[in-house]
């Protein structure tokens, strides 16, 4: 069976953020950065691939919880975290966004898929919906699957 190809990596989160180029997504990432911190009371971990892209795909994660399928796979992950990407900065809400629907219409501009949230600038959007959504979303995978801080 592969491993997740996305892993803790060494580095800094701050210089990780003080190497993106896109102005919005930089600002966007400097006010999440000690929110996230603040929301969740964990440290952030930058996460990645170590392949193709580098550190300017990476993550930054907060806590770490170990999934296992039916199938037999299993692995570690981030219970939640955010990246700067080009186009967007994409929020990873781990459960889904099923018990979500008041905060996303409160929320303002965003599109999202299964467990990803993605937004263009977040002086948009509701940053108390945000919280709601990020606090709840690690509550509930802490109680889910066993979690560490990092």
């Amino acid at each position: 069976m592969s491993e997740n190809k996305t892993r803790p990596m060494a580095g800094s989160p701050k210089a990780f953020i003080e190497k993106v180029e896109h102005a919005t997504r930089k600002r966007d990432a400097q006010t999440l950065l000690p929110l996230f911190e603040r929301w969740t009371g964990l440290p952030p971990v930058l996460w990645g691939s170590g392949l193709a892209g580098g550190p300017a795909s990476a993550i930054i994660g907060f806590g770490r919880y170990h999934y296992r399928y039916d199938s037999g796979r299993e692995g570690d992950f981030f219970l939640t975290g955010f990246s700067p990407r080009k186009q967007y900065t994409a929020i990873y809400i781990m459960p889904g966004f099923s018990a979500y629907e008041e905060e996303l219409a409160r929320l303002g501009p965003h599109r999202h898929t299964v467990s990803c949230l993605y937004l263009t600038n977040l002086s948009r959007n509701d940053t108390g919906a945000l919280e709601t959504m990020v606090r709840d979303s690690v509550e509930r995978m802490k109680a889910k699957h066993d979690w560490r801080e990092r």
